[in-house]
């Protein structure tokens, strides 16, 4: 009988808290689901702010906001690249190369030495189409569609011109036009005339008409392969040095004056001799015949990813373009999307101007 008690004593208990569990299940899942529907209201409706109700900070709509989060973080990224540049230059100042000895070249102008115009000409011109954006932008303001279709196009017209411009510097930069002597010391030996002026590799090399086979990783140290056998070896060099009593040998290193060092006749052909390794034809990421490989590595890395970046532009710049030729800005009421690419062209632009300073300029 007492054990009859203690079973429908602990049935009624189960029975009770069973009934507590589900009730206070059910308030929790009426519970989530009023919770559920309040954070989906975020305040979206007829506005452009994106990021909650009666919160807008800075009088910016979410999209701008965010867009300058991103300006923010690749700013920090850009400046790391060009403070490695800095360290890097500053380290080997007495041996950097001379920017305006390496960019001189200008389109269709064979042999003249034009040393920074084609690099200004391409500042210019993105400038300029950071100026069309503006006008673009502002145009937008006004529901000017025709205006904006206008600007736009300028814009990504001035951004491919500026792309394919960058793209002709790297060929002339990468296929060089004068050629040097690279040293066992990975020092790099370039020939003048007793006027200072460059004289290219292939003007007095003296071909020896002797066949030489390219070396293969499998015969040689750390097993490297030439990917390319120059077009010259250091002895036809020589011989040709020999031969013209006016051309002398200049190093990368520094005087007081910052210019390059320019070696006596006798000397010359001494140090030719003795530590010449290899002819270097233009730059790569492993030689470069304008001095420091250094130079090559980061002008090749922050040029290419700043072009990445113009590139991307353009590329959104053409997908806005065609929303506003078909008029989806006009339907709903503002240009916030010109406005917020705007604000990227304009980074893009002004981050060129350090790359620009840091390069070219200093």
């Amino acid at each position: 009988m007492s054990c009859g008690f203690i079973s429908s004593v602990f049935y009624y208990l189960c029975k009770e808290n069973i009934l507590r569990i589900l009730t206070f299940a059910t308030l929790e899942k009426n519970s989530f689901y009023n919770m559920s529907t309040t954070v989906l209201k975020t305040g979206t409706e007829g506005s452009i702010w994106g990021g909650g109700e009666d919160v807008q900070p800075l009088k910016a709509s979410y999209g701008k906001l965010m867009m300058w989060f991103f300006i923010l973080s690749d700013a920090l990224t850009f400046s790391g690249f060009l403070a490695a540049y800095g360290f890097s230059r500053f380290k080997f100042i007495d041996s950097w190369p001379i920017a305006d000895e390496v960019f001189n070249h200008f389109p269709f102008l064979h042999g003249v030495d034009a040393p920074m115009y084609y690099v200004a000409l391409m500042t210019f011109i993105l400038i300029f189409s950071s100026v069309t954006m503006v006008l673009a932008v502002d145009a937008g303001h006004h529901m000017k569609k025709n205006k904006v279709v206008t600007y736009m196009a300028l814009t990504i017209l001035g951004g491919f011109i500026f792309l394919g411009s960058q793209a002709w510097e790297w060929k002339n930069f990468i296929k060089g036009e004068y050629g040097a002597i690279e040293t066992k010391g990975r020092q790099i030996l370039q020939l003048v005339d007793t006027d200072g002026h460059r004289v290219k590799v292939s003007e007095i090399a003296i071909a020896s008409h002797s066949d030489r086979v390219q070396h293969e990783g499998k015969n040689g140290l750390w097993y490297e392969s030439e990917s390319k056998l120059p077009s010259y070896t250091v002895e036809e060099v020589i011989a040709g040095v020999e031969a013209n009593p006016n051309v002398l040998v200049r190093t990368q290193i520094l005087n007081e004056e910052g210019e390059k060092t320019v070696l006596s006749r006798a000397a010359s052909i001494a140090k030719l001799k003795k530590d010449g390794a290899l002819v270097v034809e233009g730059a790569n990421l492993v030689r470069n015949e304008y001095g420091s490989p250094l130079f090559a590595d980061f002008f090749f890395f922050i040029t290419g990813f700043h072009g990445f970046h113009v590139f991307t532009g353009v590329m959104i710049n053409i997908v806005i373009f065609f929303n506003v030729l078909l008029g989806t800005y006009e339907k709903r009421g503002h240009y916030e999307m010109v406005e917020k690419v705007g604000l990227y062209w304009h980074f893009v632009d002004l981050v060129w101007v350090f790359v620009f300073t840091f390069f070219y300029l200093v």
